[in-house]
């Protein structure tokens, strides 16, 4: 199945998006201890949120002009082994979820930062947590998954994510406008729409676009300033569940993780693209 590309190429995956992959050693090698000098993380999470006013774009150092919000990818961080779970069950669960059948095998969030998230709410004391939802990036080198691939300590991540090497993980890759698409041909007319945001879902300091107006005013100021880290820190939150047919990529980090994914999705009617993109999992200082 062709991948069809941000900047608007059909067929292969194009240079800009997929530069050529580096080679890749036959063996892995070991993984390093945690570094604590290296880990970002922002102030200390609180349950109290407050949605913000609408905001403005201001003069970006580099814009995007003609911007396709809908183009924008997201994506899902998750651990190797918990892929067979969430094909079992042809969907990616919110934390909160009543169908969960059994938790993810690898627990990447800390107990503390999982607690956080289920504490802390998305527009007002009456709204969704944003444990309800489920979290996608929307950058490949968000600053919780280089902390991963760093090996940093990072209070956010569970002893398990500290302890794995960054090609034990796989990236799941879906679209705004995939994402939007779904939700438009949801039958539940009060079915609530994705919010954005700025930073950590679970931090106070952080802005929340929660409504469509506002989910798409947020992402039109991220994805306006190229020289910002803002869009490294941002989330994108999908209420209560995501099913795997919007997922149109799973990047991975060598020929190995390939050949052992491709198997699992074989029964599958649909199948994404599982691509080999090693700088996707390689810490930043290495690129």
């Amino acid at each position: 199945m062709n991948e069809e590309c941000i900047h608007g190429l059909d067929g292969e995956l194009c240079a800009l998006c997929f530069p050529p992959a580096a080679p890749v050693a036959p063996t892995v090698p070991a993984a390093r201890a945690p570094r604590a000098s290296r880990a970002r993380t922002p102030e200390a999470p609180t349950a109290l949120r407050t949605i913000v006013a609408p905001i403005t774009t201001g003069t970006a150092r580099t814009k995007r002009h003609d911007d396709k919000v809908g183009e924008q990818r997201i994506y899902h961080l998750t651990h190797i082994r918990n892929l067979p779970g969430i094909l079992a069950t042809g969907r990616l669960l919110a934390d909160t979820s009543a169908d969960w059948a059994d938790r993810p095998v690898v627990d990447i969030s800390s107990p503390e930062n999982r607690n956080a998230r289920r504490d802390a709410r998305v527009s007002g004391a009456d709204s969704l947590a944003v444990a309800d939802h489920v979290p996608f990036f929307l950058s490949p080198n968000a600053l919780v998954w280089e902390n991963i691939r760093a090996q940093s300590l990072d209070p956010r991540l569970s002893d398990d994510a500290h302890g794995a090497a960054a090609y034990d993980f796989v990236i799941l890759v879906s679209t705004v406008k995939k994402v939007l698409d779904a939700q438009a041909a949801a039958a539940a007319a009060s079915a609530s729409h994705f919010a954005v945001t700025d930073g950590d879902a679970a931090f106070a300091a952080t802005r929340f676009g929660s409504t469509a107006d506002s989910a798409d005013r947020m992402l039109q100021t991220l994805r306006a300033d190229l020289d910002s880290d803002a869009i490294l820190k941002a989330e994108l939150l999908v209420p209560g569940e995501v099913p795997f047919g919007l997922i149109t990529l799973i990047g991975v980090a060598n020929d190995r993780v390939r050949d052992a994914v491709k198997p699992i999705l074989a029964t599958l009617s649909h199948k994404p693209k599982v691509a080999v993109y090693p700088p996707w999992f390689h810490p930043t200082e290495e690129l």
